[in-house]
């Protein structure tokens, strides 16, 4: 080989591994996903963070070959619309939203940038999407729906004589207003009635946990973001005044419901993490049907059933697939 040809060589060499170099940080961010949730509470939490270990799963990982932004818009849903606005300047590949408020937020901000719901109850209702088949939009999602059926059974359960149930939710929230219009149609057919109490802010649910004082047997909850995000004012209320917590958020069990029958968050982030991966590889949002989580868990707080008047029986305790004992 001539002189010559040696330096031609070491150039071109010298070339591919200049190219290299500057082709690296483009590969670290070759792809994006924005998150934002319409509050942080642990059920929230672990819808994010399921979907994260997911997309690590599916060969996306934070830092390395996906660029990851979370925002909370800490309960307010005007804070919510500023953070979808954002979210669609920056024109990421997907956007996450976590719970209704901020999927309805994103949903209005954007036609063309994917956006996959999760923890969203009612994607019809909330008007994310027509029905549950593939949408042709932008738009699909992992929902948090639950049988009521499911539910009264399980409220029966830890107060067998209950007859008048009390709930605590936002007005405001489209999850709850169906639970709500729902679940009075079914507690009248089980001569049963439903006692609500509104809590539009998260501050309010104590003082309408207190409402339902001396008017109820059993308080339940949904999975109403407030409501979640303030369970402890909830809990206070159920211990001082003997009146039973039944729950459709298995963490909130651990905050000091009595039982719930309900999803696990982090499953539904990885189930959510999934659609946001097919995604990532080349499918389209508007092919792909919204979906729920079949996966439900009993969790049981003995401990709260002692604090709240109840005596749990030792089946409903034993089917647990976690019991609290303190």
């Amino acid at each position: 080989m001539s002189y010559n040809n040696k330096l031609t060589l070491r150039a071109m060499v010298a070339a591919l591994s200049l190219a290299a170099v500057c082709s690296a940080p483009a590969m670290a961010a070759d792809k994006s996903v924005a998150v934002t949730a319409i509050v942080e509470h642990p059920a929230l939490d672990a819808v994010r963070d399921g979907v994260k270990d997911e997309l690590k799963e599916e060969g996306f990982e934070a830092g390395k070959n996906l660029k990851w932004e979370y925002q909370s818009a800490q309960g307010n849903t005007g804070t919510a619309a500023q953070i979808a606005r954002k979210f669609v300047g920056d024109k990421p590949d997907v956007i996450v939203a976590i719970a209704t408020p901020s999927a309805q937020a994103l949903v209005a901000a954007t036609k063309s940038i994917p956006v996959i719901y999760s923890g969203v109850t009612d994607p019809v209702a909330a008007q994310l999407v027509k029905d549950w088949k593939a949408s042709g939009t932008n738009v699909t999602g992992v929902s948090d729906l639950l049988e009521l059926d499911k539910q009264v059974e399980l409220i029966k359960r830890v107060v067998p004589n209950a007859k008048r149930v009390g709930m605590v939710f936002n007005p405001g929230e489209a999850n709850s207003a169906v639970v709500v219009k729902a679940l009075k149609e079914l507690l009248s057919k089980s001569g049963m009635i439903l006692v609500e109490a509104a809590a539009p802010r998260s501050v309010d649910v104590g003082s309408a946990a207190k409402s339902l004082i001396g008017k109820v047997d059993v308080i339940y909850t949904n999975t109403d973001n407030n409501v979640v995000s303030a369970y402890e004012a909830l809990v206070k209320v159920g211990n001082d005044a003997k009146i039973p917590l039944v729950a459709s958020d298995t963490d909130s069990v651990k905050r000091g419901a009595i039982a719930a029958l309900g999803v696990n968050y982090y499953d539904l982030g990885r189930q959510t993490g999934k659609v946001v991966g097919r995604i990532l590889k080349g499918e389209k949002p508007g092919d792909i049907p919204s979906a729920t989580s079949s996966k439900l868990e009993l969790f049981v707080n003995t401990a709260a059933a002692q604090k709240q008047g109840v005596t749990l029986a030792p089946e409903l305790v034993s089917s647990a697939k976690t019991v609290i004992k303190q």
